[in-house]
């Protein structure tokens, strides 16, 4: 009987403590999705205009340097592009030009952001092209499908652990 009592509240406890765990993960979560500053460069939303076939946004020649790069800062900061190809001993890397460099970050954004026109603004420093820009072994990506799934960074290792224990310790104390 004992026994019993002790198991009772030992899952009462662990409910409890999943429950404050997950509530404080969420506040966490709102206050850091709130502490993020929206800048200028960033596009709304928009409608999604296709061309004909698969396309490519690209950085357009001519357009202020100070303009372009902190279009490319943006992408490769607050838009979560991925520029590690462009990064030196990368695929993308050569030729080492403002312009290149862009144009494969614009790209990486673009294509994350379902290929909509608004998506390759940048400030009026991009385009979308219908001719593809990749170049030896620096391969631009061009539209997949995207996955449903929640993208991994999203998930908060503690958070799974604290779940896997609330959904297992009650087994195990209840046998």
């Amino acid at each position: 009987m004992r026994k019993n009592i002790w198991v009772l509240v030992l899952q009462c406890l662990l409910l409890l403590g999943c429950y404050l765990v997950s509530t404080m993960e969420l506040a966490v979560e709102e206050k850091a999705d709130g502490a993020i500053p929206v800048t200028t460069m960033s596009p709304p939303e928009g409608n999604t205009t296709f061309l004909d076939g698969t396309t490519w946004c690209v950085a357009l020649p001519g357009v202020s340097q100070v303009d372009l790069q902190n279009a490319l800062d943006w992408a490769c900061g607050l838009g979560m592009a991925n520029c590690k190809a462009i990064q030196e001993g990368g695929a993308c890397y050569e030729p080492e030009t403002l312009l290149s460099h862009a144009s494969y970050a614009f790209n990486d954004y673009y294509q994350q952001n379902g290929n909509s026109d608004i998506a390759c603004n940048f400030g009026g420093t991009a385009a979308v092209t219908k001719y593809n820009p990749s170049h030896g072994k620096c391969v631009f990506a061009a539209a997949g499908v995207a996955s449903a799934a929640p993208p991994l960074y999203k998930l908060n290792p503690s958070s799974v652990w604290w779940q896997l224990a609330c959904l297992l310790l009650p087994l195990y104390l209840g046998s």
